[in-house]
């Protein structure tokens, strides 16, 4: 899965690709965690262009009755993510981008247990793969969700971990976002795992067990007791 990851700047070269209005510099973020609003780029259906959008990490279908009652998944595995009932509207009708500069995984077992830090090797920005949804509730109320995909793991984040993010290249962004392509199939080939010459993984701190905990510290270099 994808429980946690980081945000602490965003790359201007986006926008242009993207056809959309200059990045404001987002707040660094150092532990984004499920159940908070995260940044996403998305296409919403009455603007001509991408969008940036805060939406609930923690995906809340449109037909669900009641939200205090509903599973709210993190992830969503792009093998089967066309097939259930809770995602294949998503994938067809709105999908989008969820900016990020490195993502968390934890190794190990046990006192051993570690968290591990998994970056672009040059320490770019990238683009993880999500989906979401607008909830509608009976007196107008709105909240806006996601989910983020999964594929199997690529080499670097293997011995670590049995999943991973979907990564995007940036050649993909506009095809993943373009609302007319509405096949689950024509967007398949994406789902795959990032090539592994590209990223580097790194023991951090266990301050980032704690979602409290939101700063530079979270992302410090640690290789004791490994």
């Amino acid at each position: 899965m994808c429980g946690r990851f980081t945000l602490t700047r965003m790359p201007g070269e986006w926008a242009e690709l993207l056809d959309m209005p200059g990045f404001d510099p987002p707040k660094p973020r150092y532990n984004v965690a499920p159940g908070q609003y995260i940044l996403t780029i998305l296409r919403d259906p009455e603007v001509s262009h991408p969008i940036l959008q805060l939406l609930f990490w923690g995906l809340l279908p449109a037909w669900v009755k009641d939200p205090k009652d509903a599973t709210r998944p993190i992830n969503a595995r792009a093998e089967t993510v066309a097939e259930k009932p809770y995602f294949r509207a998503a994938i067809r009708h709105r999908r989008c981008l969820i900016p990020a500069d490195g993502f968390f995984e934890w190794s190990g077992t046990g006192a051993q247990r570690r968290p591990i830090y998994f970056q672009m090797a040059d320490e770019r920005p990238f683009a993880m793969a999500g989906i979401w949804e607008r909830w509608q509730g009976p007196r107008d109320e709105l909240i806006d969700s996601c989910t983020i995909l999964t594929t199997t793991p690529n080499p670097v984040v293997k011995p670590h971990h049995h999943r991973m993010p979907v990564i995007l290249d940036p050649a993909h962004f506009k095809t993943w976002l373009d609302p007319s392509e509405q096949s689950a199939r024509a967007v398949a080939h994406l789902l795959a795992p990032y090539p592994p010459a590209t990223m580097k993984a790194t023991p951090v701190s266990r301050r980032v067990n704690s979602a409290a905990r939101d700063d530079a510290g979270c992302v410090q270099r640690e290789l004791d007791g490994l």
